[in-house]
């Protein structure tokens, strides 16, 4: 019994911590998320709100997340259909 008193707030700490690392992640390799990003980001080049090798940089960074994301989406798709063979 007083294990579980000591250890329970450890294990809701670690709960805690893995769905704020789930979330990020879900944002971080969210589609919809990332086009938003590169629209926005494209505006604020075209309105020399930033300039090129900042938009580049950027750029290719949500590309490559982009990449990813769209990666992990087909793995889930194969995953998905795999199970319903």
């Amino acid at each position: 019994m007083i294990q579980k008193l000591f250890t329970s707030p450890i294990n809701l700490m670690v709960k805690i911590g893995e769905k704020v690392q789930e979330e990020v992640e879900k944002e971080f390799y969210d589609l919809e998320h990332i086009q938003k990003k590169l629209i926005h980001l494209q505006m604020m080049y075209e309105l020399e709100e930033i300039d090129e090798e900042s938009y580049k940089k950027s750029e290719t960074e949500l590309l490559t997340r982009y990449d990813i994301a769209k990666r992990l989406e087909m793995e889930q798709i194969n995953e998905f259909t795999k199970g319903k063979r």
